[in-house]
Order: structure tokens, then sequence, then C-alpha cells
């Protein structure tokens, strides 16, 4: 890896999720904020639910189904994302997390790296 700031860093990562988001599930998110803390990556994607999900969302069955369902999709296309982090930061993800709410529609991914990223950046 060159020497990219951590802001670049950041700003890379949210640019290939939002890529990958509209490749691989259909749709983005409305924004993408992504912060890099030690030996983490942190992402914040808002506006992801339809306006379909967030009416079955009204219901504790709904609400589940969408959980299940957007993860899934999320967790599926893991291998693709832990490479994306790696080509982008030089660095392995080592383990990976991931949750939406259904009352803001947004999405938190945590990606837990291999390595302490933050002190090697500028």
């Amino acid at each position: 890896m060159d020497k990219k700031t951590k802001g670049t860093l950041e700003a890379e990562i949210s640019q290939a999720l939002t890529h990958w988001e509209k490749s691989y599930l259909g749709r983005g998110s409305v924004s993408v904020k992504t912060d890099i803390l030690r030996d983490m990556i942190i992402v914040d994607l808002r506006g992801i639910l339809t306006p379909a999900e967030y009416s079955l969302c009204k219901n504790m069955e709904g609400l589940l189904s969408i959980k299940e369902n957007r993860n899934g999709l999320v967790e599926s296309g893991i291998e693709d994302l832990k490479e994306m982090i790696l080509s982008i930061t030089g660095v392995y993800v080592k383990s990976f997390f991931t949750d939406i709410s259904t009352n803001t529609g947004e999405r938190v991914m945590v990606f837990k790296l291999s390595d302490d990223l933050e002190s090697k950046l500028h």
C-alpha cells in the first residue's frame, strides 16, 4: 500500500462499498461514512430500506424477516467485501459483523482487521 492518508482510505472504502452495493445488491444506500479505528473499519450506511420494507417492519414477523434477509444478502457477499478491503488497505479482514436498524434504515458494518491499520496511517 502506498502512503495514503486515513481520510483518503476511508473515502475509497466508502466509494467501493457503494459500488459493491449497487452491483451486488441492485441498489445502494443514500450515504456511506467509513471510519478507521485501530484494527477496525466501521462503516455507517444510511437509507438502506425501501418503502415496502419499512411497511413490512411494522410487525415483529416482518421486522425479523427483513433483518434476516438483508443480513443474509450481505453475508453472501462477504468474500468480495474482504477482498475489497484487502485491496484498498493491504490488511486482511479477520472477522466481519453487521446489523441493520429497521427503525432508521441504517446498517453498520464492522471489519475487524488482522493488524492495527490506524497506527500505520498519516
